[in-house]
């Protein structure tokens, strides 16, 4: 996988991928251990590649990482991977952190991780450990763009984006990146079967569904941080409930996922409403956890003007104090004070664009009540005992606005049901989606 010869005159399209996917940050993998299906391999460090001292040093370890990853494909799914689908993988940007010196004789393990998959690029990391002390002596990060014969870019093969990682099962914790249209998403993936999307609410992340993605088995889990939100990218600008939809479909496209039964909690429920509306050949059924179909009336708006202004002034975390108290019920703030300062800090480290431009979406939403006699999948409506924003009453005329939806109350819980009550959510979720099971295509 190099750059050499005609692969390394620029291509034409590269603009067009964005600058998401070939730039990873620094945090796109908090997760260190490899998530690439390629093994780790072994290599030997020889004396005609160190330098006058004797040593590796930065453009030595390109070689060194490039001779790796050959191993690697020639291990796993062939040295021939690229030609067999008619691509090259050209450098895009490739950068190397010296922080160790490797001799001759020194054995290194190199790994691969993915970091990122644009719709024509992946953005990987290697590193490379010295076998006899576990020193860990580089880091490098890659991005590789396909390209055709004539050098225009194409789209990665699926057979490729597997090889790399990208694979309907994976391990406890593994988060991957997706291209999503010029915006990268950061997305935690589980198991296989019928798709289940999971999509929270204003202004936590992905892992308020950590319980549910670890435990309903038999589903292929996808539970993504919508943009601005968790380690997602963060756009200034306007965003839109139906922005958010459209991320999400183009998710649910990367992944190969035809249709998908959608959970939504709180601002998730609103997306979950606009992807019935415009996609509803997409969605197999329907669970709408602690939300509403009604638009934000004159006081509700000006609200969320309000919140704008603090997050502007004094930041996410003045936001997340000001909703704390709301967001979670009595009872949890009563017996559950770890459960209270890990939903504050969730809240807190939203990006500030991203909390402005969620509140700009929330206030701007569209009616959703029309479109409920409409909804003709499985539904179910799931609402915490205790929650004061969307309440179980306004739960209760919302269910029966649907036809044939059910409605679950969770005892002691609020507005953040999932975690509140993980346990009881994740059983009423996984009874509903034996019945769901059977309206998937």
């Amino acid at each position: 996988m190099d750059g050499r010869g005609a692969l390394m005159r620029p291509v034409p399209s590269l603009d067009k991928l964005g600058g998401a996917a070939g730039s990873p940050r620094a945090d796109a993998n908090p997760n260190p251990g490899p998530v690439s299906r390629l093994p780790t391999v072994e290599v030997t460090v020889y004396p005609y590649e160190c330098d006058a001292y004797g040593h590796l040093n930065e453009a030595a370890y390109l070689t060194v990482f490039e001779r790796a990853r050959w191993e690697a494909l020639a291990r796993g799914p062939g040295a021939d991977l690229f030609r067999r689908h008619g691509v090259w993988p050209a450098v895009r940007s490739a950068s190397v952190e010296f922080l160790r010196p490797a001799f001759p004789g020194d054995v290194l393990a190199v790994d691969l991780r993915l970091e990122s998959l644009g719709r024509t690029s992946l953005a990987m990391a290697q590193s490379a450990v010295r076998r006899s002390d576990g020193a860990v002596l580089a880091e490098a990060r890659f991005t590789f763009v396909m390209v055709d014969p004539a050098g225009g870019s194409v789209a990665v093969p699926d057979e490729v984006a597997g090889a790399f990682g990208v694979r309907a099962s994976t391990r406890p914790g593994e988060m991957v990146r997706y291209d999503v249209g010029g915006l990268s998403l950061a997305v935690d993936l589980r198991g296989d079967g019928p798709a289940l999307l999971l999509v929270h609410g204003f202004p936590v992340d992905r892992t308020l569904w950590a319980h549910q993605v670890a435990t309903l088995a038999g589903w292929r889990r996808i539970a993504p941080d919508l943009r601005g939100m968790g380690m997602s990218d963060a756009p200034d600008g306007a965003y839109a409930i139906a922005t958010y939809a459209d991320d999400l479909v183009r998710l649910l496209d990367r992944l190969q996922a035809k249709q998908a039964v959608v959970v939504g909690l709180s601002m998730g429920g609103y997306v979950a409403f606009d992807l019935v509306r415009r996609y509803r050949d997409r969605v197999a059924g329907l669970v709408l956890v602690d939300t509403r179909a009604e638009p934000d009336g004159a006081e509700g708006r000006a609200g969320r003007d309000a919140m704008i202004a603090l997050a502007r002034a004094e930041g996410s975390r003045a936001v997340a104090e000001r909703m704390l108290p709301r967001v979670l019920g009595r009872t949890t703030q009563q017996t559950q004070p770890v459960l209270v300062e890990q939903v504050r800090e969730m809240m807190a480290r939203a990006p500030v664009a991203g909390v402005i431009g969620a509140l700009g979406a929330l206030r701007d939403r569209p009616d959703s009540t029309p479109l409920l006699p409409t909804i003709a999948i499985p539904t179910l409506v799931v609402v915490g005992q205790e929650d004061e924003l969307t309440p179980p009453s306004a739960a209760r005329a919302l269910a029966d606005a649907i036809p044939s939806a059910a409605l679950t109350v969770i005892p002691s819980a609020g507005h953040f049901s999932p975690l509140e009550a993980p346990t009881a959510v994740s059983r009423v979720l996984a009874e509903f989606l034996e019945h769901a099971r059977g309206y998937i295509r």
